[in-house]
């Protein structure tokens, strides 16, 4: 990946971006449906990168893993199941996501101001997600504090509502409450700003 300017003026390059490291690591099929068997996942070693990325411990599930480019030749080669490339702004999107703490959640607009492009740009690199949940897409919300989008749908009146559900979910987990309108509870503990 070439030098990349944010709107921060930060230098994204391959030094001061995460590394990962190989390991296999299954992924729980109840909330990751769509996780292919046949791919392999890395989890990032924090001891290589100044920026560790947050712990992560998805209920493991030996049907379900998924593959994390470790190196800037297999990110550049990397095709999703579709077949698409990830672009440089979606890996630095993922990176960034990666060092959000359990238990806390970040908006679209601090990722965005953080590492260039829009809200909107982060919340499509987002949603095409193929490293869910190790890149923990799941914990960014609106800048309203609504909990926003899951995979395509935005809110529980958005198409089926269930992937609403399962971002609550998952976000509960994590100890990350919302009320009955999907608006974060208790903004001082668990609003994260980089």
């Amino acid at each position: 990946m070439p030098a990349q300017r944010t709107k921060t003026n930060k230098i994204l390059t391959p030094s001061n971006t995460l590394r990962a490291t190989t390991k296999m690591i299954s992924v729980n099929s109840k909330f990751f449906p769509d996780v292919q068997a046949s791919e392999i996942a890395t989890v990032l070693d924090s001891n290589e990168t100044t920026t560790s990325p947050a712990p992560y411990e998805p209920r493991v599930s030996e049907k379900s893993v998924i593959y994390f480019p470790e190196t800037e030749k297999e990110r550049q080669t990397f095709r999703t199941v579709n077949g698409k490339r990830v672009t440089p702004h979606q890996w630095a999107v993922y990176d960034f996501a990666r060092t959000i703490p359990r238990g806390k959640v970040t908006t679209y607009k601090d990722v965005a101001l953080s590492v260039g492009g829009s809200p909107r740009s982060v919340g499509n690199a987002l949603r095409n997600n193929p490293f869910s949940p190790y890149v923990p897409c799941h914990r960014v919300i609106a800048s309203n504090l609504f909990i926003g989008g899951f995979c395509g749908e935005w809110g529980k009146d958005h198409k089926t509502g269930l992937r609403y559900n399962d971002k609550v979910a998952i976000l509960s987990e994590e100890g990350v409450g919302f009320d009955e309108k999907g608006n974060l509870l208790s903004t001082n503990q668990a609003l994260w700003k980089p």
